[in-house]
């Protein structure tokens, strides 16, 4: 028997600088980093431009970091059956977390009306869904699982 699924989402972090905007800015901060070494060096002052080159390896670095993390997929699959939370990079796709619809419970916490942590629990054990999304995104993630499992839950009629 096919396990009909009911609910397929995608998430991914959400990245305001754009690959060509990334190469733009690192440019101007190299170039402005240039231009105060060649004045720190026209004073003699030999270590500073060492500096300010570690300064501009730490930004790739760190931009490098959070484009990887850019690429990290949270999907939530929810079938007649199961709840599979999976997490994807380009390189690997791990199974996070299960559990059998019929058991799986949706808990939240919030703050202020906003909700701030979303999980997925059966029989103690829990996993976090939505963790790249804002309060917003992650309160309307929670009302479209929460549909998802009901209508997984619900007897099917079967016509012969």
């Amino acid at each position: 028997m096919n396990d009909l699924e009911i609910l397929n989402v995608e998430i991914r972090p959400h990245r305001s600088l754009s690959d060509r905007g990334f190469i733009i800015l690192i440019s101007i901060i190299t170039f402005i980093n240039c231009v105060t070494a060649a004045v720190f060096l026209a004073m003699g002052a030999t270590l500073v431009p060492i500096f300010l080159g570690l300064d501009v390896l730490a930004i790739v670095v760190a931009f490098a970091v959070s484009f990887s993390s850019a690429r990290r997929i949270e999907r939530v699959v929810v079938t007649e059956s199961r709840v599979r939370l999976i997490e994807e990079t380009p390189h690997r796709r791990v199974l996070v977390w299960e559990g059998p619809t019929a058991f799986t419970r949706l808990s939240s916490e919030a703050e202020d009306d906003r909700v701030i942590d979303l999980r997925l629990a059966v029989s103690g054990r829990e996993a976090s869904v939505g963790k790249a999304l804002g309060p917003d995104a992650r309160a309307e993630l929670m009302r479209t699982l929460d549909a998802a499992l009901q209508k997984a839950r619900r007897p099917r009629n079967l016509a012969w």
